[in-house]
């Protein structure tokens, strides 16, 4: 029995299918505390982003971004959950590529619940003993190692505080400290208590406030000047930090 307690993010387009699986999973898994779902491959990159899961189980086919999509991004940002791919029979030499470029298993659609959480509890057992086997090789100085971390997130949170209008993304900014997008990503959970999506959004809704007070400009050109090329998605993501649209937010000015 695997001894982790492990996120999962569940990609699957078809409703009956990803409801199926994200109720077995809930019913029969010790060891799968959080089961995380999306439709598309957008919204997987955004709750790959925000949550971390360690385990991905996603469809190849799939709206917006495909599958190998999904996992080509979030492992240039350093954040790709361990994946099963699903695939359909007609798509398997796709399925394969996915393999080739770093999925860990994949399983023929339809597929039975039981097989799938076999499979995401094998991929459990191989994180427990990489797990074990960093602990064994972990060095001293973690004094020198916190300073020289607090130093990376001050040079990146510098960077994104000057730049928040560009097309920032976790690789970019890695790049520029010097650091991989891994290791950011995880200095940032740790001292900033936030993902460096979320810390980049509320920058950008911070600057976005000021920009609104000028009642000559559009929601979508606020949302330009701020590093966002969707205003649907500049608006969520306003509405979710403030708990307003920017609209209403005009109102309360």
């Amino acid at each position: 029995m695997p001894k982790s307690i492990v996120k999962l993010l569940i990609v699957e387009d078809e409703d009956n299918i990803r409801n199926g699986i994200e109720t077995y999973i809930r019913l029969n898994s010790k060891c799968i505390d959080k089961i995380y779902t999306a439709s598309n491959g957008s919204e997987a990159l955004e709750k790959i982003y925000e949550y971390k899961p360690e385990l991905m189980l996603i469809d190849v086919q799939i709206p917006h971004k495909d599958g190998l999509t999904v996992m080509k991004e979030a492992k240039a940002a350093g954040v790709c959950p361990k994946t099963i791919i699903l695939s359909g029979y007609d798509q398997f030499e796709y399925a394969q590529k996915a393999i080739r470029y770093g999925a860990l298993d994949y399983l023929l659609k339809p597929s039975r619940p039981t097989d799938i959480l076999s499979k995401l509890e094998n991929l459990i057992q191989e994180k427990d003993r990489e797990d074990k086997k960093e602990e064994g090789t972990a060095n001293v100085g973690n004094v020198n190692k916190e300073k020289q971390a607090n130093r990376f997130v001050t040079m990146a949170v510098d960077y994104i505080n000057e730049n928040y209008m560009s097309d920032l993304t976790l690789k970019v900014v890695a790049d520029k400290v010097g650091v991989t997008s891994a290791y950011l990503s995880t200095l940032f959970t740790q001292t900033l208590d936030c993902g460096f999506i979320d810390y980049l959004n509320k920058i950008r809704i911070d600057r976005a406030c000021n920009f609104l007070h000028d009642n000559q400009l559009k929601t979508y050109e606020v949302a330009y000047k701020v590093g966002f090329h969707d205003e649907k998605y500049f608006t969520r993501v306003f509405k979710k930090i403030l708990g307003l649209s920017p609209s209403q937010y005009r109102k309360t000015m």
